[in-house]
């Protein structure tokens, strides 16, 4: 999974969003390290219970645990109290538990879902919108 994050972190730009989905455990925040350490960020932890962290680099990252907004029944609502607008412009973007309530931020997003049911994990990638179609995984 870090391995997986390096390799999209090296492709990211400013503006970029990405929704990260699957079980607890699945390798979600590996990821996420991942593309940190791709932008130079070396010190990317879960921010579930902080739910928005930024992280400062070359480019910065927000990264957003939306776990417990999806738990409140009102995530957009709370989405947007977070106002990731601002951050966004000039950032890497990654959402955790990034549903519904997070592809309405970009037209242009990547959407990871990590299937960890199994022995092996299954990683589906879907590419939403041009920006995306150049990623080489």
């Amino acid at each position: 999974m870090h391995a997986l994050g390096v390799s999209i972190g090296k492709q990211c730009r400013a503006g970029d969003l990405i929704l990260l989905n699957g079980p607890l455990g699945a390798g979600k925040t590996v990821l996420v390290q991942g593309i940190g350490q791709a932008l130079g960020i070396n010190d990317v932890t879960s921010p579930t219970f902080v739910i928005s962290r930024i992280h400062k680099g070359a480019l910065s990252l927000v990264h957003v645990d939306a776990y417990r907004l999806l738990e409140s029944g009102n995530a957009a609502a709370y989405l947007d109290d977070l106002d990731l607008d601002t951050p966004r412009e000039s950032a890497v973007t990654v959402i955790e538990w990034g549903g519904a309530e997070s592809a309405r931020l970009s037209e242009e997003r990547l959407e990871i879902t990590i299937d960890r049911s199994e022995e092996v994990r299954e990683v589906t990638i879907n590419k939403v919108g041009p920006r995306w179609q150049e990623l080489v995984i």
